[in-house]
């Protein structure tokens, strides 16, 4: 596809925008998918003859991120019902902030949330915010041995078994290693408003198109991309590839 001779925008999530929804879906997939900043973005479309600045990417990745990762989310199937709970540690302009994140047991991204309290009462907001978001309650949950889980899960989540074990919650741990890796290309989050904005969409689009690669046969893996990527077009509001 050459950038420089895409057709007009005709879906009506890109109305008044001047370069047409194939550049805009392509510049937000490169930078919520790959460790690009939005320069890193901005030069790979010039490569291929889209004039397009950074700081414009960086409106349209806020702009159109959540959106793309919205219609992802309700795409997908219903998460499991064991759920990993875990927070990592955030340092945001020298103050220590803590980003909670639940997946299920397959690695699904369930939700984030940047709060600046690792206490009961932070683990309450994030579990009825799980929990609302998702409209169930699940079977298991299992976290580390943080004392704030205990009484929330009791409040919140008092019909369920909860686990507390540091080695049984590797799933939920290693889901921060992306977080971290970004982190470092960003230079660090420069607010926790910043550090929602970005994790919010980027959980949801990564893992997207990260089908568990090591569990599948080659062709079996590009069969799964090829859906994945007919997928996004129709959540961007491109018409199907030919």
């Amino acid at each position: 596809m050459s950038l420089a001779t895409s057709g007009a925008a005709a879906a009506p999530l890109y109305k008044r925008h001047r370069f047409p929804g194939e550049i805009i879906s392509h510049a937000v997939w490169l930078y919520y998918r790959f460790r690009l900043s939005y320069r890193d973005v901005e030069e790979l479309l010039a490569e291929r003859g889209g004039v397009v600045t950074y700081e414009t990417i960086r409106q349209w990745c806020q702009k159109f991120g959540q959106t793309f990762a919205g219609r992802l989310r309700r795409r997908r199937r219903r998460p499991g019902d064991k759920w990993h709970i875990d927070e990592m540690q955030l340092k945001i302009n020298g103050r220590k902030h803590w980003l909670w994140r639940a997946v299920d047991q397959d690695g699904i991204v369930l939700d984030i949330l940047v709060q600046e309290r690792r206490n009961q009462e932070a683990a309450e907001t994030f579990l009825r915010r799980v929990v609302n978001g998702h409209g169930y309650q699940p079977r298991v949950v299992i976290t580390d041995k943080l004392a704030s889980y205990p009484p929330a899960v009791r409040r919140v989540l008092p019909q369920t078994e909860h686990r507390r074990h540091k080695g049984l919650n590797n799933r939920a741990e290693n889901s921060h290693r992306p977080t971290r890796r970004r982190e470092r290309v960003l230079q660090r989050f420069k607010s926790p408003a910043h550090a929602q904005q970005f994790l919010s969409p980027f959980g949801p689009i990564s893992d997207h198109f990260r089908p568990r690669r090591h569990r599948l046969p080659a062709a079996q893996y590009h069969q799964v991309l090829q859906t994945r990527f007919a997928t996004w077009r129709e959540v961007t509001g491109l018409p199907a590839a030919a």
